[in-house]
């Protein structure tokens, strides 16, 4: 019996935000599997700030899509057919590196088959579980090494990866304060995340807010923004200061050049240690990054949203979710039934 797949393809590399027209949903028939390969079909799409980098030709950390290439993307999937000893159609799996569609046909040593844990739902693995939490875990604790009293500065702290950093921040002993963009954002950072403050950086002056809950200065500013916020924190920083560089989701859709930090001179003057890092840096080591933050979610020490938009079709339209902050924790686009 034939399979048909619906497929979001890139068209052109779009400049600024990603309009109508940059990708093309298609229907494609899906081809027969050879020995070593599954069927999978896609139940929920992780959407990320790096799908806009993807699209642009700029120099990036990997190959870029190219035009007429799917999307690229990662999400949790049911394997329906399979040729691959080690799984059997029914497993739900981590799609691994995959892309914008229904269907894909992987390897099946490409994909993950994900544990069953009573109480704990499949979104659980693509926040928490998953790589925003990997990539909480180790840009916090292997670069920015924190400890107990210290004070932790976050930015798009309300986000996926963000609001993972927080909590962990809170549970090594530390202050916890966050940057995000709406007063709900901000309630939902102290009053559920068990942040010590939250600044809105949409009403509040970001600078005096920062003097305000962070006294002492700051000894770990976890970046996702770059842009205004980074520079307000930079002065902020004290000596030996930590800086996991995640994110400089300010700048993405920019169509002129960025200027660089205005308050550069302060690493220098700080000593700070500033590292840039992609979650993939720390492939080997998922295994204790994914034991940590299951330890913590089963004591209830780790909460998490999930912003879910239902359909394939309205992927490409909801990534302005992520630019314009109107996403709260993970979002990611429910593509079929988890069945």
């Amino acid at each position: 019996m034939s399979v048909t797949n619906k497929i979001w393809k890139l068209r052109k590399r779009p400049v600024g935000d990603v309009s109508e027209g940059d990708l093309e949903f298609v229907e494609e028939p899906v081809r027969a599997l050879e020995d070593g390969e599954v069927r999978i079909r896609t139940v929920f799409l992780s959407l990320d700030p790096t799908n806009r980098i993807w699209m642009s030709d700029r120099d990036q950390y990997m190959p870029p899509v190219e035009i007429g290439d799917p999307m690229r993307g990662g999400g949790i999937a049911i394997v329906e057919e399979s040729r691959f000893d080690g799984l059997a159609p029914g497993d739900v799996v981590n799609s691994g590196l995959g892309q914008w569609s229904l269907y894909m046909i992987k390897r099946g040593e490409e994909v993950n088959k994900l544990p069953d844990i009573p109480g704990v739902p499949l979104t659980a693995f693509m926040g928490p579980l998953g790589m925003t939490g990997m990539t909480a875990y180790f840009g916090l604790m292997d670069i920015g090494k924190p400890k107990k009293g210290e004070t932790v500065v976050v930015s798009a702290a309300a986000g996926a990866v963000g609001s993972m950093v927080g909590q962990i921040a809170k549970i090594q002993g530390c202050r916890a304060v966050g940057i995000a963009g709406s007063d709900e954002k901000c309630r939902w950072l102290t009053e559920t995340a068990g942040f010590d403050a939250a600044i809105n950086y949409k009403k509040e002056d970001v600078a005096a807010g920062l003097d305000r809950h962070c006294p002492d200065g700051i000894d770990v500013n976890f970046e996702n923004v770059g842009g205004e916020i980074m520079d307000t924190i930079l002065p902020r920083l004290n000596d030996f200061a930590r800086m996991p560089l995640c994110g400089l989701i300010s700048s993405y859709n920019a169509t002129e050049p960025v200027p660089g930090p205005y308050n550069f001179a302060m690493f220098l003057m700080r000593h700070v240690t500033l590292k840039g890092y992609i979650v993939t840096d720390y492939m080997e080591r998922f295994p204790e990054g994914m034991q940590a933050m299951g330890q913590w979610l089963s004591e209830g020490k780790l909460r998490f949203e999930t912003d879910v938009v239902e359909g394939l079709e309205n992927a490409p339209a909801s990534l302005e979710r992520l630019f314009t902050g109107k996403n709260l924790g993970k979002l990611v686009v429910k593509v079929s039934e988890p069945e």
